[in-house]
């Protein structure tokens, strides 16, 4: 028996709510989270078509973000798993409650003249004895674990598969069934559905290439650098301090970065932080000077500082001139 409803194969149940790709713009939009047409196109078939969706890209780019923006925007809770090497069952689905059943275990060997009573046999008390056994091992000794809570969510949840490529094979194996068919096998208990499908959404960072039997079960998103005109929208929406004058020469500068040959070009995130340092020294004009001090909140390696800072003039130039601040 299920604990918690079921679900027919090929037939998951979920609820009518997202009626076009443009609801999905304009419903993130309204939570901070300025989406490209490709990725309001995923998130809309996802929800439709009941399938996780495997998030790809560099780190910072707004897969994280994603999650916790639809979850917003659905008013679902978001439950969270943070994929790690050595990430296992116990940690991600469920374990049992040891202290409560050794507590348990207790009260039954102070009360077992009472539980054998007169039994005439010896098989006829160890049945009985079994019947506790099996109790100790039933739902209100489990602690559910993110799996297994974002299953039994009464109405549904947005579960977060954080950087899944972290976690070992054999954890990516063991998500087939939840990913499949929303449900799970525990040995003690049998399996549990769940009634409304969590809106899953798996991240990876590409650290390794993840199995062929986890992508057929996804569809499939990469979510790569933004181009000027949505990156600026992305910071108006973010920090809207941020003047129009300065985010164009913000946007230009950081884009002609990413051209250049360096091991971590910086992400949306990164942009971000950088337009609010410069909103709080007040600048309203690029100058070589200030962004050679700030230039360490962008990139994160010192060789990647020195190859942008042997540019740096010729960088900040084409940004003013790009932001139609010079001829």
């Amino acid at each position: 028996m299920p604990l918690s409803g079921g679900i027919a194969r090929g037939a998951p149940e979920y609820q009518e709510g997202i009626g076009s790709i443009e609801e999905v713009e304009a419903g993130l939009s309204e939570v901070g989270y300025i989406p490209s047409r490709q990725i309001a196109t995923a998130v809309y078939l996802a929800h439709h078509l009941r399938k996780p969706m495997l998030v790809e890209g560099p780190a910072g780019v707004g897969k994280t973000e994603l999650a916790k923006s639809i979850a917003a925007w659905l008013e679902l809770p978001l439950i969270r798993m943070q994929c790690y090497e050595g990430l296992d069952e116990a940690k991600a689905l469920y374990e049992w409650k040891y202290g409560k059943q050794l507590l348990y275990t207790q009260i039954l060997r102070d009360k077992i003249g009472e539980v054998l009573g007169d039994t005439p046999t010896l098989d006829a008390a160890i049945g009985k004895l079994h019947d506790f056994g099996d109790l100790f091992f039933s739902p209100e000794f489990l602690e559910p674990r993110p799996l297994l809570r974002a299953l039994q969510a009464p109405a549904g949840a947005v579960l977060l598969v954080d950087e899944v490529d972290k976690s070992d094979q054999e954890f990516e194996a063991f998500l087939l069934e939840i990913l499949s068919d929303y449900q799970v096998t525990i040995p003690e208990i049998g399996r549990v559905s769940a009634n409304v499908p969590p809106v899953v959404v798996l991240t990876s960072n590409n650290m390794r290439d993840l199995g062929d039997a986890l992508k057929r079960r996804c569809l499939h998103l990469h979510i790569g650098f933004p181009d000027p005109k949505l990156e600026s929208r992305i910071i108006e929406s973010r920090v809207p301090e941020a003047g129009e004058r300065l985010r164009r020469q913000l946007v230009a500068f950081v884009q002609s970065l990413r051209g250049l040959d360096l091991k971590k070009s910086p992400s949306v995130s990164e942009t971000l932080d950088w337009a609010r340092v410069l909103v709080l020294l007040h600048v309203g004009v690029l100058e070589a000077g200030l962004v050679r001090d700030t230039l360490n909140v962008l990139l994160k390696f010192e060789t990647d500082i020195e190859t942008a800072g042997r540019q740096l003039g010729e960088l900040v130039g084409k940004a003013r001139r790009e932001a139609g601040l010079e001829a």
